[in-house]
């Protein structure tokens, strides 16, 4: 199929308007607000209704056995392999074939995004950067994206890290939900990402006061005591 032909069945299937802002950010301007989060590791999880899951096999990801992603995350294998040998902290959930279909990553150090965002995320004594979590559709709204936080939080706290601190695109609810149900706080800080002509990158950081995520609250409910460390 010709890039026409493609473009074509793009703007019949997501409409002119959509397709067009989707290539203006790609090929000439973008703006991304990443909002910085934080919690310790030892408060209660707020209560959730999210479904059960089929149990699956939690393993360490390490250069060698990257190769798990290949079914679901093919294009990730090489990145996985790199962040296991830079020394970053990588979880993956495995079925029962033995195919990745949930990760996580930790890094108890500043952490040098060069694969996405392409900015430094820098981290204090004591904490870790949260980074890269993400599953298979088949899991989406299961109790899987509570569990993967958890492990990774009792594998850092043994590295000696009692706060994990992430960063949020504002664009991306169900993320910024998810950080709510686990009880992260805003710390007042906005990443600025910008993109230029698909080449150019530049950052810049702001502050805030208040809550940039009340709309988005459900009525407080009592909580519910996080599993034993």
């Amino acid at each position: 199929m010709s890039a026409l032909q493609k473009l074509k069945e793009r703007i019949k299937e997501k409409g002119l308007r959509h397709t067009f802002s989707t290539l203006w950010k790609r090929f000439v301007y973008f703006h991304w607000e990443l909002l910085w989060m934080e919690r310790d590791l030892v408060s209660p999880i707020p209560p959730h209704t999210l479904r059960p899951y089929t149990p699956l096999r939690l393993e360490t990801i390490t250069a060698q056995n990257a190769g798990a992603f290949a079914k679901h995350f093919g294009d990730r294998v090489g990145t996985m392999a790199e962040l296991a040998d830079e020394g970053h902290t990588g979880h993956m959930y495995l079925d029962d074939e033995g195919n990745t279909v949930a990760f996580i990553w930790g890094s108890n150090g500043d952490y040098y995004d060069r694969h996405y965002y392409g900015c430094r995320f820098p981290v204090n004594e004591g904490e870790f950067f949260e980074f890269g979590g993400e599953q298979i559709r088949a899991y989406w709204g299961s109790t899987l994206s509570v569990d993967f936080q958890l492990d990774l939080w009792k594998a850092m706290q043994a590295k000696g890290c009692n706060k994990v601190v992430d960063v949020c695109e504002t664009h991306n609810i169900p993320a910024l939900k998810l950080h709510i149900r686990m009880g992260y706080k805003e710390q007042g800080r906005v990443m600025h990402v910008y993109g230029l002509f698909g080449r150019w990158r530049f950052f810049r950081e702001t502050r805030y006061s208040g809550s940039r995520l009340d709309a988005l609250r459900k009525p407080s409910q009592p909580t519910v005591a996080a599993p034993a460390a």
